[in-house]
């Protein structure tokens, strides 16, 4: 993949760095990507940098984060624009930056979804990670390292991910189900849900958990009606594993990805590789593709 695939903002979960390694089990060409959990939407932005497909349905549960996305391919002028608006005005605020990021979370928490609202809040907050707590508020804190993503910055982002999504992509705020309901043979489905390692029940990025054998059984629809997909879920750390593997009955072919050394490790002075999970349905692992090996679970 020549070049470097653009991306909106800072985004805790975002599969930019691995994208390359999923797409290598991706056919060169297919019909219409479909992500229901699409996040910053890293790998229908590397699809399209591919021309892999003419078409992209992009879902995320969390309404605010899918208005970005929707905002940043349909109108990325006036979403940089509104976006810059409050990035300077930290600079003004009589209490300073920080304290502005919690004036301007606290109006977003009290109903203001504007999309460069929460784009701000997002570029601003600590890891760029999306947290919401028991009462469906937004409760990261912010960096205080830093000021958020520069504006001139972001507009050269969101130029490049509105030259390769615009004009081909549909946004929905949708439960995963009825996303893949709307699947079809020639499609591809990515899916990047929650990872069971780091939720139980409720996920705070979401509102709520995703139900493994509720999940397990919308695979097998897709199964059944001849649907490809691929799942990336869990993996390990280390010698820790995180999550149940899914079931062999599916007929996925299972591999790993290396995600890099642990942030958490080196913060402790260790070395600790990231392997994730990478699951091929058996359509695509027939398909005559050259798979990375496995390796397995410690």
């Amino acid at each position: 993949m020549k070049g470097s695939i653009p991306h909106i903002v800072q985004y805790q979960g975002s599969k930019r760095k691995l994208a390359p390694q999923i797409l290598s089990y991706f056919p060169q060409r297919f019909n219409r990507l479909i992500e229901p959990f699409a996040g910053m939407a890293a790998v229908s932005i590397a699809t399209a940098k591919e021309h892999r497909c003419p078409r992209f349905f992009i879902n995320d549960l969390n309404e605010p984060l899918l208005g970005i996305l929707r905002e940043a391919v349909n109108n990325p002028d006036k979403i940089v624009s509104d976006y810059t608006a409050i990035w300077e005005e930290q600079f003004r605020y009589e209490a300073g930056s920080e304290a502005h990021y919690y004036h301007i979370r606290e109006r977003f928490n009290n109903g203001e979804k504007d999309p460069s609202m929460m784009l701000y809040i997002l570029a601003r907050c600590v890891k760029g990670a999306v947290r919401y707590g028991s009462n469906g508020r937004f409760n990261q804190s912010p960096d205080k390292r830093r000021n958020g993503t520069n504006p001139q910055t972001l507009r050269r982002n969101i130029a490049g991910v509105s030259q390769l999504l615009r004009g081909k992509s549909e946004f929905y705020a949708m439960d995963y189900r009825e996303v893949l309901d709307m699947a079809a043979p020639g499609d591809v489905v990515y899916l990047d849900p929650p990872y069971q390692g780091v939720c139980t029940g409720r996920d705070s990025r979401y509102y709520s958990g995703i139900a493994f054998n509720e999940f397990v059984e919308a695979l097998d629809k897709l199964n059944s009606r001849n649907v490809d997909y691929i799942v990336s879920y869990d993996g390990f750390c280390g010698d820790k594993s995180y999550g149940e593997i899914l079931p062999d009955d599916l007929g996925l072919k299972l591999s790993y990805l290396n995600a890099g050394l642990s942030t958490q490790s080196l913060f402790n002075g260790e070395r600790v590789e990231t392997k994730e999970a990478l699951y091929v349905s058996r359509n695509l692992a027939k398909s005559g593709m050259v798979l990375q090996p496995s390796l397995p679970l410690f």
